[in-house]
C-alpha cells in the first residue's frame, strides 16, 4: 500500500489538508471541481441569501447528482462495451466458420482438379487406343 499524502487546498478562499492514499494531483483536482461548483453557484441569484447550511446541501446535492450523472454514463458504457465484446465474439465465430468451410471448399477443389486430370489422362488413353484400333 502507498503512503498516505497529506495535500493543503485552497477551497473556497480557506486552506484546508485533504489526506489521502490519491497523490497530490488528485486531491488537488477534487479542490478545483469544488471550487467549480461553488463558483458556479456563486454566480445564481439568491445563493448569497442562502444559509450556510443551505449552501452546503446544495453543493452536496449537485455534487451527488454529477457522480450519479456520471455512474449511470459509465454503466451504459460499460454495457455498450459487452455488447461490442458479444458482437467481436460472433464475428470471430462467424470467421472461423468461414475459414472451415473455405478450407473444405479448397481441399474439394484439389480433390476434384486431381480427379479431372485421371479423367484427362484416360480420355487420351482412350483416345490413344481408339486411334490404334482405326488403324
Amino acid at each position: 500500500m502507498s503512503a498516505k499524502n497529506n495535500t493543503q487546498v485552497i477551497i473556497a478562499g480557506k486552506i484546508y489538508t485533504l489526506s489521502g492514499y490519491e497523490s497530490e494531483e488528485y486531491l488537488q483536482r477534487v479542490a478545483t471541481y469544488l471550487n467549480g461548483k461553488i463558483s458556479e453557484f456563486r454566480g445564481m441569484d439568491g445563493y448569497h441569501r442562502l444559509s450556510p447550511e443551505m449552501r452546503g446541501i446544495l453543493l452536496n446535492l449537485n455534487t451527488a447528482d454529477d457522480y450519479f450523472k456520471v455512474k449511470r454514463k459509465v454503466e451504459e458504457l460499460e454495457d455498450e462495451l459487452s455488447e461490442k465484446d458479444r458482437e467481436i465474439y460472433d464475428f470471430k465465430h462467424e470467421m472461423i466458420t468461414a475459414q472451415i468451410k473455405l478450407e473444405n471448399a479448397e481441399k474439394e477443389i484439389q480433390t476434384l482438379e486431381e480427379k479431372n486430370a485421371e479423367l484427362q489422362k484416360e480420355l487420351v488413353r482412350l483416345e490413344a487406343q481408339l486411334k490404334q484400333k482405326g488403324e
